[in-house]
Order: C-alpha cells, then sequence, then structure tokens
C-alpha cells in the first residue's frame, strides 16, 4: 500500500470494500450469518513519526446500539454504501538525560472521514442522497510499550477541549390593542435572551499502568449528553434547528462539510511522556497501539426515527530505535 501512493490506496480501497459491501448485504439477507469483519489496517514507524492507516465499510462495523429497526430501504442504502477511512498521526522525539530517555510522543493528525462507496447520483435515486450516513461520535487510542520492564514512569498533560461555542438564543412577544376614537390602549410586551456555552468535542487522556490512553468524545449540543452512547429525542428529531440538522453545511458544525473530523496538533497538542532507563540504549522499543472508531447516525434532512451507533476496533505495532 505505501508503494501504492496514497491517491491510488484511496481508490483501490474503496473500489474493494464496495465489492465488500454488495458481499455482506447479500450474505445477511439470505444466509442470516454474521458477516466477518473486513477491516484493512497497518502502520508504519520511520524517523520522528508514527502512522496508522485504516479502511473498513460501515456495513461491517459492528452496531452497539440501535434505536428501531431499520425498514426504510433508500436510507438503508445511503447508511450502509459507506466506508470509514482513518489516519493516525504521531509526531516522537527521544531526549537524552544522564541515566534515563525521555520520550515524547505529540499527537500531530487524527482524522476520520465517511466516505461514499458509490456515486452522487446513484445514492439520490436508490438512497436519501449524500447527507444522510453516520458521523463519527467518540475516538478512543491506546499506546503501550510491549516490554515495560525499562519504563520509568509514563506522564500525560491535563485534558483540553475545543473553543467554546456561545450563541444567544431570543424569545419575544409584542403586541398592540388601540381601540379607534378612544382614550384607552393596551400594549403587552415580552422578551427573553439566554446565552449558552457549548462545547461539542471533548478530549481525556489518561494513564492506566504503561498505557496512555487518548479519547475524544462528541456530546450533544442541546443537553450535552454523550452521543455515541445514547440517541437523540423524539422533539428534537422533528425540530428543525437541532444541532444535527444540517450538521454538514451549518457555520458551527461539529465537523468537516464532508462529515469528518480532524483533531490536530495545534488543538490537542499535549503529549504523552515516557521515561526509560539507559539499560535500554541501543534496543528497538516496540508499542501496541490500539484504537476504536465509534460512528454514530441520527437523522440529518430526512424525516425518521431511527439511529444507531457502530463501533470498530483496530490494533497495530509501532516500533522506536533507541540512541
Amino acid at each position: 500500500m505505501v508503494q501504492l501512493g496514497s491517491n491510488l490506496e484511496e481508490q483501490w480501497m474503496r473500489s474493494l470494500n464496495l465489492a465488500i459491501t454488495n458481499w455482506i448485504i447479500e450474505i445477511k439477507a439470505f444466509q442470516h450469518l454474521k458477516s466477518p469483519s473486513p477491516l484493512f489496517s497497518y502502520a508504519f514507524s520511520t524517523q520522528g513519526l508514527w502512522k496508522v492507516n485504516m479502511y473498513c465499510p460501515v456495513v461491517a462495523m459492528e452496531i452497539e446500539n440501535v434505536n428501531s429497526a431499520l425498514t426504510d430501504e433508500r436510507l438503508f442504502f445511503s447508511l450502509n454504501y459507506h466506508q470509514l477511512e482513518g489516519v493516525i498521526q504521531f509526531n516522537h522525539r527521544i531526549y537524552v538525560r544522564e541515566k534515563w530517555f525521555n520520550i515524547a510522543v505529540n499527537v500531530d493528525n487524527v482524522r476520520c472521514d465517511i466516505i461514499r462507496l458509490v456515486n452522487e447520483t446513484l445514492l439520490s435515486e436508490r438512497g436519501m442522497g449524500t447527507e444522510e450516513k453516520h458521523f463519527p461520535s467518540r475516538i478512543s487510542l491506546q499506546l503501550t510499550p510491549t516490554n515495560q520492564s525499562n519504563i520509568l514512569m509514563v506522564s500525560v498533560q491535563k485534558s483540553s477541549e475545543n473553543p467554546l461555542r456561545e450563541f444567544e438564543v431570543e424569545k419575544g412577544i409584542e403586541a398592540t390593542i388601540e381601540p379607534p376614537n378612544t382614550f384607552f390602549g393596551l400594549k403587552v410586551s415580552a422578551n427573553e435572551t439566554t446565552t449558552k456555552s457549548m462545547k461539542p468535542w471533548k478530549f481525556e487522556e489518561w494513564v492506566h499502568g504503561a498505557s496512555a490512553n487518548l479519547t475524544w468524545f462528541l456530546h450533544d449540543l442541546d443537553d450535552g449528553r454523550e452521543v455515541s452512547s445514547s440517541k437523540p429525542s423524539k422533539v428534537s428529531v422533528m425540530n428543525p434547528r437541532a444541532w444535527f440538522k444540517n450538521r454538514y453545511s451549518s457555520a458551527f458544525r461539529p465537523f468537516t462539510k464532508q462529515g469528518g473530523v480532524v483533531f490536530a496538533g495545534d488543538s490537542y497538542g499535549q503529549s504523552v511522556l515516557l521515561k526509560v532507563d539507559k539499560t535500554a540504549s541501543g534496543k528497538v522499543m516496540e508499542f501496541e497501539i490500539k484504537g476504536c472508531v465509534w460512528l454514530t447516525y441520527w437523522p440529518n434532512k430526512h424525516h425518521t426515527f431511527y439511529s444507531d451507533t457502530r463501533k470498530l476496533e483496530f490494533k497495530e505495532m509501532l516500533y522506536l530505535n533507541l540512541p
């Protein structure tokens, strides 16, 4: 895949996963069997950089929770003919001290995109269009050295959050009754202004043993609940001004216009610091990176009470040469 280059790699994986999507839908429709997850992921390590790429059809992801049965064939087509494409990049640097090495690992880029597997015309004719699809709702990464005998300490910095989004909600009532040819009149006026501060994405990091954990959570802007473990209320589904309506065109959208997310080092640049004993000098350190990506569907422009959340897990190995 590395030899193909990024552009050919993406085209090849989209073609392959379109075929796999058709195959899985046939298996589930006629044989009622649980299909294997055709996740394809790989990692490579180079000087100062770790990178993991992953691809998986949405139809193959494990369903964690679902609100109701999906009986709408057009919505079924739109939701299933997409794939998850993910990229995780870390920068790492080694600082030599008198008795140990300091290894600093920083988030360079975490990207998750939901890419269609068929053209827009087919999605409009057989499905509900390009805007009815899943969106990333939670991303969790765990970085663990496989040989922990030389690890002296693992440290993380404080969890951080995206900038606040502030908006005002105004409500007003005004009425005037002035009967003609009289000196008496009635005027009624009422006004209310509410300011809300919402944080759609929250970032947390913590240490468990020698493992560093990094997690990004998406929260409902209307009530603050975590999206991946909840479902939209029926009132918000019918409300055209709910936060998840027009989520790919709104100025305050928590996603890119294409429906994905990008977390970069300038927003989430908190580092993981490992102190390694000098006895490991000259060795190759092996790290295991495990991750989970949750995708959620809440109705966008289509009127439906259906919603679901799907989960994908991956595991790869990364390597670091100590001086």
